[in-house]
């Protein structure tokens, strides 16, 4: 485990190194005309399979970030008669509200990078203290999402506690319903499911290395932005 200030420090070095790319990507047009790849996590915020994708991917993603464009789709069933979500979780509701919270955080940012970091600081707690509220707002500072709110903008606690991550996690669960998402965690590159894992790795045609999925995003965007 890490303590605050260690974790703090350690996402703060990442969040400042993998802005940066080496030489061997140079050659990239970064520019805002660019196609980037598209790249969707189906997940569930406290499963094991999700947080070994995410762990997998994370390593993927710092040298890869400019290229991509990055979204989570939550696993879930509808459920009316539950009432603080109306929805059902498999691992209870205390993923509901990780799913939630991790919602909220690409909702407020809409920048990829910092709350891919929000994320990574809840895994980082281990799986069993996703959902956690505390937890939830130390990572926030960590990412520098705004907890309360601030003047007419609405911080995360806003988000999480009221209908607005509620709608977000059914528009999500809606979301992977139209992808045909089913197992967590499904990592669908480019409109198609390239590899799941499910207790193991399969269906991975191009392989499920943090370097395999590396040099196919490379290639997706080439295909994408031909010279």
């Amino acid at each position: 485990m890490f303590s605050s200030i260690q974790l703090a420090l350690f996402l703060s070095f990442t969040i400042k190194t993998c802005i940066g790319y080496g030489p061997a990507q140079q050659h990239y047009r970064l520019s805002e005309n660019v196609t980037r790849v598209p790249v969707i996590l189906g997940v569930m915020s406290r499963c094991p399979d999700a947080l070994l994708c995410e762990s997998v991917l994370d390593t993927t993603f710092k040298k890869t970030w400019p290229l991509i464009s990055l979204d989570l789709s939550f696993i879930a069933k509808k459920d009316s008669s539950d009432a603080t979500y109306g929805v059902t979780c498999m691992h209870g509701v205390e993923e509901c509200a990780g799913n939630v919270q991790e919602l909220c955080a690409i909702h407020l940012t809409q920048n990829q990078k910092q709350w891919w970091s929000f994320v990574q600081c809840l895994n980082y707690e281990g799986r069993w203290n996703v959902g956690n509220i505390d937890l939830a707002e130390k990572c926030a500072g960590v990412a520098e999402i705004p907890w309360e709110d601030e003047g007419e903008e609405s911080g995360m606690k806003t988000c999480i506690e009221s209908d607005v991550g509620k709608n977000l996690l059914v528009s999500s669960l809606t979301q992977t319903q139209k992808l045909g998402i089913t197992k967590s965690c499904s990592i669908m590159i480019s409109g198609k499911i390239r590899c799941i894992h499910d207790g193991i790795w399969v269906n991975c045609e191009t392989g499920h290395t943090s370097e395999e999925f590396e040099t196919f995003i490379r290639q997706e965007y080439d295909r994408l932005n031909p010279e």
